[in-house]
């Protein structure tokens, strides 16, 4: 039985190679998040939660997703004990979603999870800094 030829990635347009590392890391960080009991959309929530508590409107526009993929990312971080949802006292019609001592744990772990995930490469400032000028350009030509 013969095997195919390894590709020459060298040849590869950027665009494809960009994809192909994107989805290989999308593959690592939900093979560990699920490790810790997340999702990537838990993920992003519980860092933008970081610094105090969101209304959940507030919180899904931050996230950039609709209010609805927000309400259930937020069920399943409330029933892993990682955020509480309590009336805000400024308006009664609200929730606040705030993070709990384990929903700051847990995003902690994964933090401390991403350099070994990425080889180190994430700790690489010029590359990120590249990375950010890239997203930065293509999502002005929006």
């Amino acid at each position: 039985m013969s095997t195919a030829p390894e590709p020459d990635l060298s040849t590869w347009p950027t665009g494809r190679l960009l994809a192909v590392a994107a989805r290989l890391v999308e593959q690592r960080w939900v093979t560990v998040l699920a490790q810790l009991g997340l999702t990537h959309a838990g993920l992003i929530a519980l860092h933008s939660l970081r610094d105090g508590p969101l209304p959940q409107r507030s919180l899904a526009q931050h996230c950039q997703v609709t209010d609805q993929t927000m309400s259930r990312t937020l069920d399943r971080l409330a029933k892993a004990g990682f955020v509480t949802r309590t009336p805000d006292p400024a308006d009664a019609r609200r929730h606040l979603t705030r993070l709990t001592s384990a929903g700051r744990a847990v995003h902690e772990q994964a933090v401390r999870a991403e350099p070994a995930l990425l080889g180190g490469i994430g700790e690489d400032q010029a590359f990120r800094g590249r990375l950010l000028e890239l997203i930065a350009g293509l999502s002005a030509g929006d």
